[in-house]
């Protein structure tokens, strides 16, 4: 009878710990791609800006770590250049993304970090745009584009 309980019990704390572990996501609001729809909307302000030649304005929206490693002048240049050669985005598609919870370095406090396949109108890239979370607020904190096309 012992083991017949015992194996009972455990049971139940596997059935426990497994409900436990599928909800501890629930909190996170997801799109289908698992990307929160505020993270989305950062990522579709940025591309917006640019496209529209807003660069001063992604810059005053970026995160202070963005702000730490260029210039006003140095952001809008690099931003210009990438837009010239590139041209507006026709489409993307996520190829990762990660939500981290840092402790400590450049990236402190929570982050996400999504990289796409990009079709511009004069070439691909892969596009990884890292957020940080400022003050409730979801913020560029860097973004990197890698295409022969910048050559």
């Amino acid at each position: 009878m012992r083991s017949v309980a015992g194996g009972k019990s455990r049971s139940i704390i596997l059935i426990a710990l497994l409900v436990a572990f599928l909800c501890s996501g629930c909190g996170l609001k997801e799109t289908s791609g698992g990307i929160p729809p505020e993270v989305e909307s950062v990522v579709g302000t940025v591309t917006d800006d640019i496209a529209d030649e807003r660069y001063d304005k992604v810059y005053d929206e970026s995160s202070e770590l963005w702000k730490r490693d260029a210039t006003r002048e140095q952001s809008a240049e690099v931003l210009k250049t990438l837009h010239l050669k590139l041209g507006k985005v026709e489409n993307r598609n996520v190829h990762s993304a990660t939500e981290q919870q840092n402790s400590g370095g450049q990236l402190k406090g929570r982050a996400f970090i999504i990289s796409y396949k990009t079709k511009f109108e004069h070439g691909e890239a892969m596009e990884t745009f890292t957020l940080i979370e400022e003050n409730g607020r979801w913020l560029l904190a860097r973004y990197l584009v890698n295409s022969t096309a910048l050559k």
